[in-house]
């Protein structure tokens, strides 16, 4: 998935475990787990807003993109000019 979620980074930087960002966020400890794994096909704006609240961070400390295909250009990319 091009979207990689960065909350053991921010989980290090706050010396927290994954059960109290868990409790503290109300989402189930499994249920972070998918997101952190990068295997959540989606998150809630509110989890999201919880999340940044605890961990006293911005959206894009937790998310960033990735290629998925380092020879594909990104969409808003149009590669090499025809000619």
């Amino acid at each position: 998935m091009p979207i990689a979620v960065d909350i053991d980074v921010m989980l290090a930087r706050r010396k927290m475990s994954v059960g109290e960002l868990a409790d503290r966020v109300g989402i189930t400890p499994a249920n972070l787990a998918v997101l952190k794994n990068g295997r959540a096909k989606a998150v809630r704006f509110a989890t999201l807003a919880a999340l940044c609240e605890v961990l006293e961070c911005q959206p894009g400390d937790l998310l960033r993109w990735e290629a998925e295909d380092p020879g594909r250009p990104a969409p808003h990319d149009p590669g090499p000019a025809d000619g």
